[in-house]
């Protein structure tokens, strides 16, 4: 076998199959549980041991839970969601609601008030959009409950009273977040048992990995999450509210002073695929800048005008690893990623650079991996070795991470049963990987 080099992006082709089983530090709480994974043979059935709680389920309790749940990834820009156990989503969808902006003048015209899902999408140039998500953080709780129904009736098919559910979040969300959407479950859709996850530690899951350094960009929040043989280090977490959508929104505004007026709800999602076809990191922007010259590339509207695309296609993401282009004060992700492991001690520090972990839609974007391996070298000491792997399915880590945890029977005594949010609602904060 060739030996690696020093610092490399290993990209790999294959999902990994993993066990995980439960482990406790000595500093948490009771309830306040890490989990080691192992990289195990998916067909062997091994009975894995769990630290047993303080009451026994019911035997009703127990019946629901051999259902099984549901995973919800709640990004800010797609929402994904499935039943665990499976290799992939059931539905994947830009997480907007859509309202009719034209009154309607014909008998059997599109009925409805709100649009969501493949329907929204159908007919976007109709309505006016809103994400009720924005940097990772709820703000319209009415539109994201009419979503979280959607994906019960419409896209499961099935009832929320059912199937327990595994919820995901952004870190260092405010705890009122995590509330209110606890109290929507639990109260509104009558879920038989709730655990919250976030999302980092998800992808870390699915990676098959114990220790490592998860980067997690997607369309609202950029976050970077230590994990240590499976003990977690909130204190080193570090998060920036730059990522995806405002890639968008800057590429919406270079197109614009290139002459090209995409300014609707509608014509903003227009400008997301753009992005996502087109854009791309350079290793080196002002060098980049001299080079391009008359390179362009032509992106086809849906109405069939074209789009000349220049620099805009490499300046619009260069705001993720220099947000004072957009006059924010955050760090870039590389910065977020060194910052987070110069935040452990010395001894771990080793072991987490050579294993950071890519997660997230923003960082497919072609280049990412490379340029963001170049920057940490320049932060990082000379003689550091750097690692990162780039998952190809790490658009779904999140999603998949939560389908093998809540897949796991011995899972079940981690649950928040109903019983239990009602006598401690506070303990939705207490019993979570995070």
């Amino acid at each position: 076998m060739s030996a690696r080099k020093p610092s490399e992006i290993i990209h790999i082709d294959r999902p990994v199959i993993v066990v995980i089983v439960e482990s406790r530090s000595a500093r948490e709480s009771d309830d306040h549980v890490i989990f080691h994974r192992y990289v195990h043979d998916a067909y062997t059935n091994l009975e894995l041991p769990i630290r047993p709680r303080r009451e026994e389920m019911s035997a009703e309790y127990d019946d629901v839970l051999t259902n099984q749940p549901v995973v919800i990834d709640n990004g800010s820009g797609t929402m994904k969601a499935g039943f665990a156990g499976q290799d992939h989503p059931k539905c994947y969808f830009p997480s907007f609601v859509g309202r009719p902006k034209h009154p309607r003048v014909m008998a059997g015209a599109l009925e409805g008030d709100t649009f969501i899902g493949r329907r929204a999408q159908e007919y976007r140039g109709l309505l006016k959009i809103k994400y009720p998500i924005e940097h990772g953080i709820v703000t319209d709780w009415d539109d994201m409950e009419r979503i979280w129904s959607w994906v019960y009736t419409e896209e499961l098919g099935t009832l929320s009273e059912e199937h327990p559910v595994l919820l995901t979040e952004a870190p260092l969300n405010p705890r009122a977040n995590r509330d209110t959407a606890a109290q929507i479950f639990f109260d509104t859709f009558n879920v038989p048992a709730m655990f919250t996850s976030v999302q980092a530690v998800l992808s870390l899951y699915a990676s098959g990995r114990t220790t490592g350094i998860v980067l997690d960009s997607g369309d609202g929040v950029t976050h970077a999450v230590p994990v240590f043989e499976g003990f977690s280090m909130p204190h080193a977490i570090r998060r920036v509210d730059i990522a995806g959508r405002d890639v968008t929104d800057h590429l919406q505004l270079l197109l614009r002073k290139a002459g090209h007026n995409l300014h609707t709800t509608a014509e903003r999602e227009v400008v997301r695929t753009i992005k996502e076809k087109c854009c791309y990191v350079a290793i080196n922007p002002v060098k980049e800048e001299k080079e391009i010259g008359g390179k362009w590339e032509e992106f086809k509207l849906p109405d069939g005008n074209p789009v000349q695309l220049g620099p805009e296609r490499f300046k619009a993401p260069e705001i993720l690893f220099n947000p004072e282009l957009i006059g924010q004060e955050y760090a870039g992700v590389h910065q977020v990623v060194v910052d987070s492991v110069n935040r452990v001690d010395l001894d771990l520090r080793k072991n987490l650079f050579t294993n950071i972990v890519l997660s997230g839609g923003s960082t497919l974007c072609k280049g990412f991996g490379d340029r963001l391996l170049n920057e940490v070298k320049k932060l990082a000491l000379k003689d550091v070795k750097i690692k990162i792997y780039a998952p190809p399915e790490r658009k779904y880590s999140t999603w998949i991470g939560g389908s093998i945890l809540a897949g796991l029977s011995t899972f079940k005594k981690m649950w928040i049963s109903t019983e239990e949010y009602q006598e401690d609602p506070d303990i939705i904060h207490k019993k979570s990987n995070f």
